[in-house]
């Protein structure tokens, strides 16, 4: 299905915010959040269209909407700290918005932010600003060096908290995966044996009508055996019968 002139005007404006995301930006650039709130705009009539397109594509450019409202949202942040949280949980869209692009731009750009954030993080705990000589002679002297070494601390907890939160997701997704497995084992048992106890259902009755059949073919049969017997019976009542008449008749004479 070709594509509407809302959905390419999306497009356009989609690759036109992935490009000024992907710039070095002034703090006061105001451009790009108002693409993005045009942008859930124009998504929402999209979704509305009686000719919208498949819902996987919906879905790609929702992801890549939200993508671009988080990171604004992660920038407006004061700690380079939690910017790079923010950065981190961002899910950039999976396909290219054009056909000119061999990865998808938003990829480009998460990396991009996470790098950023992170030298800044880096830069912020392990104070690694230049500073003459003259400077560093005076923090010397106040005794700031330990700040150094405080801020290395604080880096390795950071460092070791994001690595405890990585294993601890690892552990949760295999204890899910295990789980999943157990209960897929679980319903593929309880599957076979309701196909085991309805195999056995059904040769039962086979079985039952069998015998059913050839009781039906007894009774028959008998029921005809038993017509014929009465039907000779009565026969021969009549034969009697009418040779008693007979007997009596000339035995007893018509009275004159």
């Amino acid at each position: 299905m070709a594509a509407t002139r809302l959905e390419l005007n999306l497009m356009r404006l989609l690759s036109r915010c992935e490009a000024l995301a992907a710039e070095r930006r002034d703090p006061e650039e105001w451009r790009l959040e108002k693409y993005v709130a045009a942008l859930e705009d124009m998504l929402r009539e999209l979704k509305k269209q009686s000719s919208k397109p498949a819902p996987e594509l919906l879905n790609e450019y929702s992801r890549k909407v939200d993508f671009l409202k988080g990171l604004l949202e992660a920038e407006k942040l004061s700690s380079s700290t939690e910017k790079a949280l923010a950065n981190q949980f961002l899910a950039p869209g999976r396909t290219p918005t054009t056909t000119k692009e061999r990865t998808p731009a938003t990829k480009t750009v998460h990396l991009q932010t996470k790098a950023r954030c992170t030298g800044k993080m880096r830069s912020e705990l392990l104070g690694t600003v230049c500073f003459d000589s003259e400077e560093l002679n005076i923090r010397k002297r106040k005794g700031l060096v330990s700040d150094e070494k405080q801020s290395a601390v604080e880096l390795d907890a950071v460092l070791q908290h994001h690595q405890d939160m990585q294993e601890k997701l690892a552990e949760e997704m295999l204890s899910l995966a295990r789980s999943l497995k157990n209960n897929t084992l679980a319903a593929q048992n309880v599957i076979k044996q309701d196909n085991q106890t309805l195999s056995h259902s059904l040769r039962m009755a086979d079985q039952n009508f069998e015998k059913l059949k050839d009781e039906s073919d007894r009774l028959e049969q008998h029921a005809k055996k038993s017509v014929n017997w009465l039907l000779w019976i009565m026969l021969i009542v009549v034969c009697f019968i009418f040779i008693s008449m007979i007997l009596f008749i000339r035995i007893f004479p018509k009275l004159k």
